[in-house]
């Protein structure tokens, strides 16, 4: 991967994990929690965001490696669901706020692709660069959505699920977190997560993209 794509990659990655966090933040404080907006998350601002690890080392290192998929993280938002409105629909709706978050930049994404197109992008050389974080913003917010969407915690998808049980039950999803990041690891590094997801992040980005 040359200097300019590295770039352009790392780029797409820090604008999807960035803006992904930022929307939990948005909906935590939409639903009564101020926590975020009181340690300052509530902002675009990457800088409260990035995780010096999950945001820049990892996908580095993915980079490097030449890795087919390229994902990383923010620090997560954080919440205090005793200060929703609604516990269980406080906890819903926060919980998909970042995947549908991703969803809406997939979509945007694809939306400058088209235009930038339109003025021959991928042939002038100063419309490149954007053409190409266009085209990589689309695979990666796909990819991060899907992958949130995955109900094994600490991933969104299982908070999601867990605010349809009952509260009493919430503190074994707590509980399982630790182990459920070792196996969500080793289902990421095996390729396991990737060989699911392949399929319908290529089959949407090629939706979108019209290519």
């Amino acid at each position: 991967m040359d200097p300019q794509e590295a770039i352009v990659s790392l780029t797409a990655i820090m604008v999807a994990v960035i803006l992904h966090e930022y929307a939990h933040a948005w909906m935590a404080d939409k639903m009564g929690d101020r926590t975020a907006r009181e340690l300052g998350r509530l902002t675009i601002n990457p800088l409260p965001h990035v995780d010096p690890i999950g945001t820049v080392v990892l996908p580095g290192a993915l980079m490097l490696l030449g890795s087919p998929i390229l994902f990383g993280w923010a620090k997560p938002v954080p919440i205090d669901p005793s200060r929703f409105h609604s516990l269980r629909k406080g906890m819903f709706l926060v919980s998909i706020a970042g995947i549908s978050m991703n969803m809406i930049l997939a979509v945007a994404f694809a939306l400058v692709y088209r235009f930038l197109t339109g003025l021959n992008g991928s042939e002038n050389p100063i419309l490149l660069p954007l053409t190409i974080l266009a085209i990589k913003s689309v695979i990666v917010n796909l990819f991060l959505a899907f992958l949130n969407a995955i109900p094994i915690p600490p991933l969104d998808g299982s908070r999601a699920l867990m605010s349809f049980f009952s509260v009493r039950y919430w503190e074994a999803f707590y509980k399982f977190e630790l182990y459920g990041f070792v196996i969500l690891t080793l289902l990421i590094f095996s390729g396991i997560v990737g060989g699911l997801l392949y399929a319908p992040v290529v089959y949407l980005s090629t939706l979108l993209l019209g290519s």
